[in-house]
């Protein structure tokens, strides 16, 4: 009896050790942006009506189950997206942009609209978002917001913490894209 209870919690602590699996996607437990390793803090699914979008990973220096506290944690962070089917560009960067309009009042959105501009025209070189594509916006202090699309960078990045925060937002804001994958990416 004891032996298994050992052996339940030694396999739960490999899986824990080993990162997250969401609809067949394997999202790694660390990753590295610069030279920073980042843990992640949670994963979960994208979901829209009946259809799965995405797998997504949240990673940052110090894990935290509090979205204010990740919002305002320096250094480097990473949100990973998997796409689970495909997407327009225009779809894919619009969706974005309402995510960041619905956690910010008007004044925050024109602030941030040369920013999400640039980040739209990022997303348009790219083309659709096929599925099976890697997509990462990393926060990289001494650059800005980085878009790497199957590891390679794209675009330029962009500047700025305050846009980063506002991204973060979408996923883990007041108004979140969606509350579950809020729950799953504050690791709850």
């Amino acid at each position: 009896m004891v032996f298994r209870a050992l052996a339940l919690v030694l396999s739960l602590g490999m899986a824990v050790a080993h990162g997250a699996d969401v609809a067949g996607v394997k999202i790694d437990d660390k990753t590295r942006v610069g030279t920073s390793e980042l843990t992640l803090n949670g994963a979960g699914l994208r979901k829209r009506a009946f259809f799965q979008v995405y797998a997504i990973g949240l990673y940052v220096p110090q894990k935290a189950s509090s979205a204010q506290a990740l919002l305002e944690q320096p250094g480097p962070k990473r949100v990973a997206i998997h796409m689970l089917r495909d997407v327009g560009a225009e779809a894919f960067s619009e969706a974005l942009a309402e995510g960041i309009r619905a956690n910010h009042s008007e004044a925050e959105v024109k602030v941030l609209e040369p920013r999400i501009k640039e980040l739209t025209s990022i997303i348009a070189e790219v083309g659709e978002a096929k599925k099976g594509m890697a997509f990462a916006l990393d926060w990289q202090p001494q650059a800005g917001t980085v878009m790497l699309v199957n590891g390679a960078a794209r675009g330029k990045p962009i500047a700025g913490d305050d846009f980063y925060r506002a991204l973060l937002k979408i996923w883990i804001g007041d108004k979140p894209v969606q509350d579950d994958l809020k729950k799953a990416l504050l690791g709850s």
